[in-house]
Parts: structure tokens; C-alpha cells; sequence
């Protein structure tokens, strides 16, 4: 198993572009291992990819950085065979 450093590091060196869904699934785990329970204000209406952004990390709110790592890794082994 690799670590969340590893896996962060490999994920961004991927040869295929992840789905945006597959994208907000990685970025939302990141950003709760690394910063935490989203702390910005939500994005307008009208910012749509902010806007999905911000709904990914916030739908992570709760979840210890230690767990968002180890999901993080998780999600790394379930699409690495499909992108690395």
C-alpha cells in the first residue's frame, strides 16, 4: 500500500484525465487530509466548477485527516489501474 504522500505525488502524474466526478472524488479527500473541514465561503451560483469543488470538499466535513488520508489512498488503488 503506498502512502497518501505517494499516492497524491502518482495521482498527479496519471497518463489519462480522471472523469470530473473522479477528479472531485480525489480533490475533496485531498483537501480534507491536508487543510481539514472546508474553511472558505461557498462559491456563487455561478462559478459552477468552484462551485463542485467547494460541495466536494465539504461533503468530507467531520472526517479526521488521518481517514481522509487512508480514503485518499483508497480511491488512489481503485483508479491507478485505469489512469496510471
Amino acid at each position: 500500500m503506498v502512502s497518501f504522500e505517494e499516492a497524491s505525488e502518482l495521482a498527479k502524474k496519471f497518463t489519462k484525465k480522471p472523469t470530473d466526478a473522479e477528479f472531485l472524488e480525489f480533490y475533496g479527500l485531498f483537501k480534507q487530509a491536508t487543510v481539514g473541514d472546508v474553511n472558505i465561503d461557498k462559491p456563487g451560483v455561478l462559478d459552477l466548477k468552484k462551485k463542485a469543488m467547494y460541495e466536494a470538499w465539504s461533503s468530507q466535513k467531520g472526517l479526521s485527516k488521518e481517514a481522509a488520508k487512508d480514503a485518499y489512498v483508497k480511491v488512489y488503488e481503485k483508479y491507478a489501474p485505469k489512469y496510471a
